[in-house]
C-alpha cells in the first residue's frame, strides 16, 4: 500500500502527535472483554490523520484466544463463507475506540459489547502490519454484526464519525 493511500498510523510514528493531557495514555493497559476475560494487552494507538485523532486501540492479544481461535472464520458481505488461518505470528487486532471504555482506577480496558468469542473468530495481523480500509471494514462488520457499513475508502473522516469511533469516553473522568 502507497504512502498517501495509507489509512491509519501508529501514535508513535507521528512526530506531531500525542496523547494530550486530558486523555488517558492506555498503552501497556488489560484489555478485557464483556465475560470478564483477559483479552490482551494494549501496544498501540492508531490514528486517522484526516480526522485528527486515535480511532483505533492496537491489542497484542493473549496466547488463550489464539489457542481458542485458531481456525477462524467469518461470514463475508457477499454470498458465501470464506474461511482463513490466522498466519502464524499474528497476535494483533484493533477495537474502536468508541467500543472501549476505561478503569482509569486498575488501569483497565474494557469493553461491554465484545466477547472473546467473538475476539477469538477476529482476523488478526503481525505487529506493525500496515492495516487497510478493508480490515477495519471487516472488524467494525464483525463486531457489530452490521455489514451495512459504508465500503467506500474514500468516506475518510465520516466513517469515524460512527458511535463506534466516539472518543468522548477515553477522556479522564
Amino acid at each position: 500500500m502507497s504512502e498517501k493511500n495509507r489509512n491509519l498510523y501508529y501514535l508513535d510514528e507521528l512526530s506531531d502527535y500525542k496523547v494530550a493531557s486530558d486523555y488517558s495514555d492506555v498503552r501497556g493497559w488489560e484489555v478485557i472483554d464483556a465475560d470478564s476475560r483477559t483479552i490482551g494487552v494494549v501496544d498501540h494507538l492508531l490514528v486517522n490523520k484526516e480526522a485528527e485523532r486515535v480511532v483505533y486501540l492496537d491489542v497484542e492479544i493473549d496466547i488463550s484466544l489464539i489457542e481458542d481461535g485458531h481456525n477462524t472464520f467469518q461470514l463475508p458481505v457477499s454470498e458465501g463463507v470464506h474461511e482463513f488461518i490466522n498466519k502464524d505470528g499474528a497476535n494483533h487486532l484493533i477495537i474502536p475506540i468508541g467500543m472501549a471504555n476505561l478503569d482509569e482506577k486498575n488501569k483497565r480496558v474494557t469493553t461491554n459489547h465484545i466477547n472473546s468469542s467473538t475476539f477469538a473468530q477476529t482476523r488478526r495481523f503481525k505487529k506493525g502490519d500496515t492495516i487497510d480500509f478493508g480490515y477495519e471494514l471487516n472488524v467494525l462488520r464483525h463486531f457489530t454484526e452490521d455489514h451495512t457499513v459504508d465500503e467506500s475508502p474514500s468516506s475518510g473522516k465520516q466513517f469515524y464519525n460512527r458511535k463506534e469511533f466516539d472518543i468522548s469516553k477515553i477522556r479522564n473522568t
